[in-house]
């Protein structure tokens, strides 16, 4: 079934060849519009790691790459991408994860336009230390916030990913004091329960356990906060949450801002989400270029594997024609991807066949360019990431 999205990403790039990937517009700013509805006012960071595409960062918080229709400041992965998004013009960058990029620190540390557009994340002294020596001779006060460990545990099971090693308001606290007293300031606290947004509803114990952890985070969130600024004095940052779990995190008092980026595009790991109604918003196509039998077609291309546990969840999924299916024993190729089913009989060497990723952002470092389409199918192409020629890891 050709939906309107496809449809119209369909029309507008049929004189481009495939490889190709097309973003529907009018799809996409429904989806910011229904991140920021999810967040119920609270301001939502734009995880960068999920997008990949200046341009559409832009769509989300403007073009000043800051703030704009419930949408406040981004979520960065690497500290190369930040700074280059501070000199993009971008004002309010969270990183997401701690860095040992001590060339890019030492160049914060000189900076002090970025060191006041830019937030460190920290979990360990280690963090700190590396931070200074990569400073040198630089009397900078760096901004940092600390990311504390948001998993469930239920007796010796853990559940959820394996990050920081601080979960203790006792042990956050003590870290925040050690780095004010290295002269850091501390802005923040992060929480990503991943085991929250990032698991389908796919059964009632996940459902179940969703809500155990919801209600275990919140008692202990509010204790870590309280116990840093005892130390710290009030903070500008209580971050947490992602795309499956906006409603969540918005609820809780202390939460100061949530974080989604996946939700602009909507990429098949989310289609069994009950919270939200998926609205896919970026699609990829691929050539036939050649029939081994009448019952297969093997496509140009399309070994977009997702990052994540190998497994079926993290291949890309055949969405027009309807009825195909990749191949058991060769799955989607490094050069060449085969589909079979019902419609592979009837495409000839030469058609193209429509796919969407599994996560989000990451299919941006395939291509170059994304094809752009409006409501009235006026198309333009904007660099990704890798147009523009960074990668940065």
């Amino acid at each position: 079934m050709v939906t309107p999205t496809l449809d119209r990403l369909m029309a507008a790039t049929q004189t481009f060849d495939p490889p190709l990937a097309a973003v529907d517009l009018p799809t996409l700013r429904a989806n910011a519009a229904d991140l920021v509805r999810r967040a119920g006012g609270t301001p939502v960071r734009v995880a960068s790691k999920s997008v990949r595409c200046r341009a559409v960062l832009e769509v989300a918080l403007g073009d000043g790459l800051t703030e704009a229709n419930g949408f406040r400041g981004i979520m960065a992965y690497s500290l190369r991408e930040a700074i280059w998004l501070a000199r993009s013009g971008a004002r309010d960058i969270l990183m997401g994860y701690p860095t040992a990029d001590r060339a890019a620190l030492s160049e914060l540390a000189h900076d002090s336009a970025l060191l006041e557009r830019i937030t460190l994340m920290i979990d360990s002294p280690a963090h700190l230390a590396l931070i200074r020596d990569a400073a040198g001779t630089a009397t900078a006060r760096p901004r940092v916030c600390l990311d504390v460990d948001a998993s469930l545990r239920l007796g010796p099971i853990h559940i959820g990913v394996r990050r920081s090693p601080l979960r203790e308001p006792a042990a956050v606290s003590a870290l925040a004091r050690q780095a004010l007293e290295q002269n850091f300031s501390v802005v923040g606290v992060m929480f990503y329960e991943a085991q929250i947004a990032g698991l389908p509803d796919t059964s009632r114990p996940i459902e179940w356990m969703k809500r155990a952890s919801a209600k275990e985070l919140s008692t202990r969130r509010q204790a870590v906060v309280d116990a840093v600024q005892s130390e710290v004095g009030e903070l500008e940052i209580v971050n947490s949450g992602g795309t499956g779990s906006l409603e969540v995190s918005s609820a809780d008092p202390a939460v100061t801002e949530v974080t989604a980026g996946s939700g602009l595009y909507t990429p098949t790991l989310f289609d069994r989400y009950r919270a939200f109604r998926p609205r896919p918003s970026l699609y990829f196509a691929l050539s036939a270029v050649r029939k081994p039998t009448s019952k297969i077609t093997t496509l140009f291309g399309g070994g977009y594997i997702a990052s994540g546990p190998a497994g079926k969840t993290r291949v890309p999924s055949p969405v027009w024609p309807g009825g195909l299916k990749l191949l058991r024993n060769e799955g989607a190729g490094e050069v060449q991807t085969p589909v079979t089913g019902s419609a592979a009989g009837n495409i000839e060497v030469g058609d193209r066949v429509w796919f969407r990723h599994a996560k989000a952002g990451e299919l941006c470092e395939r291509f170059n360019v994304v094809h752009m389409v409006d409501s009235d199918g006026l198309h333009h192409t904007v660099p990704t990431y890798r147009g523009e020629g960074l990668n940065f890891g």
